[in-house]
């Protein structure tokens, strides 16, 4: 799978974890170049979440891309994995 914004490849992985609607990808698949840390967090059943805005080629997309780097137990498998809002494509 590939996530795609601004007509770059922003993460890519065979490793995937589809967790409800969202498709997480694991940490080592994201291209860190284009993440830049939010300060936003929000809770939720996994837990909190924290963001990262994405910044491609001049363009920024504010807190598309989340993770939960400390989940309660219903989160614990997609712990650190990164998911993106629906502004982000995903391609198989």
């Amino acid at each position: 799978m590939k996530a795609i914004w601004n007509d770059v490849v922003i993460a890519e992985s065979d490793q995937t974890i589809k967790e409800g609607s969202s498709l997480y990808f694991p940490p080592n698949s994201v291209k860190q170049e284009y993440f830049e840390r939010s300060e936003t967090h929000t809770t939720d059943p996994q837990g909190e979440a924290s963001y990262y805005h994405i910044k491609v080629n001049g363009k920024v997309k504010l807190d598309a891309a989340r993770y939960y780097p400390n989940p309660k137990a219903e989160g614990n498998k997609v712990r650190d994995y990164v998911t993106f809002d629906e502004s982000i494509t995903m391609k198989d």
